[in-house]
Order: C-alpha cells, then sequence, then structure tokens
C-alpha cells in the first residue's frame, strides 16, 4: 500500500492571542491517493485551519504534518513549496482570478511558479483540454468579468488541476454559488476524483451537509476534534 499523500499526526494548533483555546486538538488523518471525503462542523470550529495546514498554507502548534513523504518541520520554505506546488491544488470559496488575464491565462498561472521545468505548450494544451471538459471550451480568451459565478469557479476547479496535484481542497467552494452551480461544482468534483486520467484525491469543506453527503464520506469536527 502506498503512503498517504498527507498524513497529520497528533496536529494541535491555538493562537497567542487565546492559548487556552484549541482550535486544533490532537487531530489525526491520513488522505491517502483515490480517496474522497468532506469535512462538516459549525462555524469557528477549525474547518479551514484544518484545511489549511493540510495544504501547508499554515503550520500546526504541535504536531507533524507529512506532505509526499516528508516531515514538514524537517523542510524549508523553499522545499515545502516546492511541495505544495506539486502535490495539492486549492479551490477557495472566491474564486480569486485574476481580472486581467483570460481564463486559460488564469489557468495557467501556477505553471509559472511550478518547481517542475513545464513545457509551455504542453501546459497550454492540458489548460484547453481541461477547459473544454467543464465546459468552457468556448470561454478560453474570456476575462472573469465576462464568466458566470459557476464558470468562474470551473476555471478556478482547473487552475487547481494544471499541474496534476495528487490531492485536491476545496474550502468552501460552493459558497458563493447558487443551489443549481454549487450542485454542478460538486458533481464535477467527484467526477475528477473518479477519473482515471487525474488520479485525485479530494477533500473538500462545506457547511451544506448535502452536498456533503454527496461525496460518500462525511467527517464532522467539533471542539477542534473529529466526532466519528
Amino acid at each position: 500500500m502506498s503512503d498517504p499523500i498527507v498524513e497529520l499526526r497528533s496536529v494541535s494548533k491555538w493562537y497567542e492571542s487565546d492559548p487556552d483555546r484549541r482550535v486544533l486538538d490532537a487531530i489525526d488523518l491520513k488522505v491517502s491517493e483515490g480517496e474522497r471525503f468532506a469535512i462538516v462542523g459549525p462555524s469557528g470550529c477549525g474547518k479551514s485551519t484544518l484545511l489549511n495546514i493540510l495544504g501547508t498554507l499554515d503550520s500546526p502548534s504541535e504536531g507533524s504534518v507529512i506532505v509526499g513523504g516528508q516531515a514538514i518541520s524537517d523542510c524549508d520554505e523553499k522545499t515545502v513549496a516546492a511541495l505544495r506546488s506539486r502535490e495539492i491544488g486549492f479551490i477557495f470559496q472566491l474564486h480569486h482570478l485574476l481580472p486581467q488575464c483570460t481564463a486559460l491565462e488564469n489557468v495557467l498561472v501556477p505553471t509559472l511558479a511550478s518547481p517542475d521545468k513545464v513545457d509551455p505548450s504542453q501546459a497550454a494544451d492540458r489548460a484547453r483540454q481541461l477547459l473544454e471538459r467543464v465546459g468552457l471550451g468556448d470561454k478560453l480568451q474570456s476575462r472573469p468579468s465576462q464568466l458566470s459565478g459557476g464558470e468562474r469557479q470551473r476555471v478556478a476547479v482547473v487552475r487547481a488541476l494544471i499541474n496534476r496535484p495528487r490531492l485536491l481542497l476545496a474550502d468552501e467552494p460552493t459558497g458563493a454559488l447558487d443551489e443549481t452551480n454549487a450542485a454542478k461544482l460538486v458533481d464535477l468534483l467527484i467526477e475528477l476524483n473518479e477519473s482515471a486520467d487525474e488520479n485525485l484525491a479530494l477533500v473538500m469543506v462545506t457547511h451544506d451537509l448535502s452536498l456533503a453527503k454527496r461525496l460518500g464520506k462525511v467527517r464532522s469536527l467539533r471542539d477542534g476534534k473529529f466526532a466519528d
């Protein structure tokens, strides 16, 4: 059995402003190849903090984070950034697209910072194929202001996939969408997770239990711990 893509070992998180409150309390978690699950819980329970630590965007106050078999605490910042770029893709509630760039250009932005040498023509071909796959083949040259909310979020999904990550982390990705587009986006994420071409694990944070259940496995976070 292959090693987990990301593993948390006894991870706790607190902040200097309130050191007595543990946002996360001795969390153990493994995310393996092809796995998918949702994380739910009340507002302020630590869902986004957990996702940020999984994605190495934040550091634990205590415990270990292992990405691709390497303990993050043993790596310098450049190595951590390279691991993150290679292993993990992110989708957030707000798409964070560059308004001056086209859909195609926005998708290609992560390739500019990739630690691996990326052939520009191959990257552009993959971007076009992915945009076609999510129904945006006719929107390559459209800027974010010319796209609907659902279309902008699909561009953000493709941008997260462009470097072929093994893990996709989605933090409230449907929060700014209406019910129909939210359901379509979750359909897309599930399709990508099940695609042999992408070989992608998926972890989604959401407040919407009905959407969470669509992923098949739901983990509840409360008072800094998993309830299940």
